[in-house]
């Protein structure tokens, strides 16, 4: 949720210097650059100037690292206690220099940008407050910063701005266009949830972010899981999954809540299976062909049972646990099926795992990590098995399907063949000999799909009877 930062600690200082240099620049005379900005549904055009980058402080509210801020908890605490301090703002500098899926890895946009800015320099102006914070820009001025450049040229936001004008004049900006760099997916996810505790309507959310509402539904559910998830991966310690763990799985996300909402209103229990069962696999870094092979057909031909921890005895995956009572209402509702919490207490197992695996700290010890890592390899070798096992199934049953659509499809032709045929004869433009060696070719096909129909079985079916009766009088 947005947070309110207190000004920095040269606050005052930086205001006075910020005045001075946009009186110097309105007193200079000539054309003045300035910076268009959307605020409000209004848009204010406020003065360019320069500024010593290395006295501009980041962003501790950008959109842009939100969801990386969690990388690494000890530093993220620092900079909710400060976010002022040599400290924290060093580490915003690495968040905006990494990866957004992997912040151990430097991010080769950045160094794209910082080659653009070291050959053509600054194009487009940055933006600040009057206290010297950046709210627009906070990437270049990193990249300036390593370049060893001394000012950057920024527009000056007016002085009476709050958090929450900063933060829609920096969602606004993002979502013009004509911007280059994207938020990454969870960012986009959070700045989708500020602006709902803004009190905006779906509508208008799925205006600015120019997406369709069932689009904006579909990522506020994608992000409340993510939460909920987070909140399960939770053990002793204070170790739990982070936002970012979830960058890089956009499309599987997608799909799930997609299969989610189709499976809801025919069996929840399945629905509910199938989610905890794809969120295991993504867990486990399976490929997007690979999650898809988690579904309807997968349960009903018992691959389920392949997976650890999930399978029960003979029937027991459709057993009803006992009602659950809401205190005080007097109220009861179903408990979750056996299934949906063998399902349920598999996936906290891997997120768990996942969680102490993925932590950095030093403070966990090589032997828990060991312990958790072979859970997470027990977990994807059986989910390897079972959904190599869900392929081939898969395969044959397309193989299966592949002659009936095919004849389906040959079928359709024909039928459109019908209607060419009366409008061609109406207008007289029936070329009769072409359409006469068709139908040869016609008869052929269906002699030969007539053998092989025919072959292995000793009581056809009335279509195939048909056939062969059909192409043995015409032989004749």
């Amino acid at each position: 949720m947005m947070r309110e930062f207190p000004p920095p600690p040269r606050a005052a200082e930086f205001s006075e210097l910020i005045k001075k240099k946009v009186q110097e620049v309105r007193e200079a005379g000539g054309t003045r650059e300035t910076v268009t900005v959307d605020w409000n549904e209004q848009q204010a055009h406020v003065e360019v100037i320069d500024l010593p980058v290395n006295s501009l402080y980041f962003n501790p509210g950008t959109h842009r690292i939100r969801a990386q801020r969690s990388h690494d908890p000890d530093r993220e605490q620092v900079l909710e206690k400060d976010p002022w301090s040599a400290e924290s703002q060093d580490y915003l500098r690495f968040l905006l220099q990494a990866s957004p899926s992997d912040p151990n890895l430097r991010d080769p946009a950045f160094d794209a940008l910082k080659e653009s800015l070291q050959q053509f320099g600054q194009n487009d102006p940055g933006l600040v407050t009057h206290q010297g914070i950046l709210v627009n820009g906070n990437t270049r001025a990193s990249a300036l910063r390593e370049l060893g450049i001394q000012s950057m040229r920024v527009g000056v936001l007016p002085e009476s701005f709050t958090w929450a004008d900063i933060n829609a004049v920096e969602l606004s900006l993002q979502l013009r266009k004509d911007h280059r760099r994207d938020y990454s997916y969870i960012n986009r996810l959070i700045a989708m949830e500020e602006q709902a505790a803004l009190g905006h309507t779906p509508e208008q959310i799925a205006k600015a972010f120019r997406i369709q509402v069932r689009t904006y539904h579909q990522e506020r559910w994608i992000l409340s899981t993510i939460r909920e998830l987070i909140a399960r991966s939770a053990s002793g310690g204070g170790t739990t999954l982070r936002l970012v763990d979830w960058e890089g799985a956009q499309e599987r996300l997608k799909e799930l809540q997609r299969l989610y909402v189709k499976m809801e209103t025919l069996d929840r229990d399945q629905a509910e299976v199938l989610k905890e069962l794809r969120l295991a696999a993504i867990l486990l870094n399976f490929s997007k062909t690979d999650v898809r092979h988690i579904d309807e057909n997968f349960l009903k031909e018992g691959l389920v049972e392949m997976l650890p921890s999930v399978s029960g005895s003979s029937g027991a995956s459709s057993a009803q646990a006992a009602d659950v009572a809401i205190p005080g209402l007097g109220l009861t509702v179903p408990a979750a099926s056996s299934a949906v919490s063998e399902a349920r207490a598999l996936n906290d197992q891997i997120l768990r795992a996942t969680a102490v695996v993925n932590d950095k700290r030093p403070a966990l010890g090589d032997a828990e990590k060991a312990e958790n890592q072979a859970v997470l390899d027990n977990a994807k070798k059986a989910f390897d098995e079972a959904i190599e096992a869900a392929g081939r199934s898969a395969r044959l049953r397309k193989r299966k399907q592949l002659a009936p659509a095919r004849l389906a499809e040959a079928c359709a032709s024909i039928d459109q063949c019908v209607a060419d045929l009366v409008q061609a004869r109406t207008s007289r433009s029936l070329d009769e000999e072409a359409f006469d060696e068709a139908v040869l070719k016609l008869r052929a096909s269906l002699r030969k799909l007539a053998q092989q129909a025919g072959r292995g079985l000793p009581n056809p079916g009335d279509g195939v009877t048909w056939l062969l009766e059909a192409t043995a009088e015409a032989a004749q």
